[in-house]
């Protein structure tokens, strides 16, 4: 019988990772927790009955306890020209309110801050919470959607770089 393989070094799960291609998403909240943002790409829908999506967020990471206390999410998928705003909301040298003044944001249904400018906003809230290692996966389910323009190409991270994924028109 053969040994079992080696346990996969964080770097090389990192590594493997950067190949798969993700859209840069900003996910924000607002309560009693206070207002909080962070650049993520660990989102994907799950359902579309009821409408669901996930959003893996490190326990470890400041803003986590607002998201978890707040319980709403806005999400809002990032257009090609968006870099610096997602660059401010990925920093950790930022405080909540520094990041938030990239952009022009409005209040959700829900109370979740959403950018005017992005390409698809969805205003959600958590559902359920899984633990998994040093994250919660949060089941967020939709409440409301908005679109911008649709001449906006997506902002997407692959490869430890942001790139511009165009957008075909709908001819329907």
């Amino acid at each position: 019988m053969s040994a079992p393989p080696p346990d996969v070094s964080v770097d090389t799960f990192r590594a493997a990772m950067s190949q798969l291609g993700a859209p840069v998403v900003v996910v924000t909240t607002d309560g009693p927790e206070g207002r909080h943002g962070l650049t993520v790409s660990a989102v994907c829908s799950v359902s579309d009955t009821p409408p669901t999506l996930l959003v893996c967020l490190n326990r470890g990471n400041r803003s986590y306890a607002a998201f978890a206390g707040n319980r709403v999410l806005g999400f809002n998928i990032l257009g090609e020209d968006d870099q610096a705003l997602a660059a401010a909301f990925a920093s950790s040298r930022l405080q909540p309110e520094e990041r938030f003044a990239h952009g022009t944001w409005h209040q959700a249904i829900t109370g979740a801050p959403l950018l005017d400018r992005a390409v698809v906003s969805l205003d959600c809230t958590v559902e359920a919470v899984h633990v998994s290692g040093t994250h919660d996966v949060l089941m967020c389910h939709v409440k409301a959607i908005r679109h911008g323009a649709d001449d906006i190409d997506v902002l997407t991270w692959f490869d430890r770089r942001f790139h511009a994924l165009p957008r075909t028109k709908n001819t329907e």
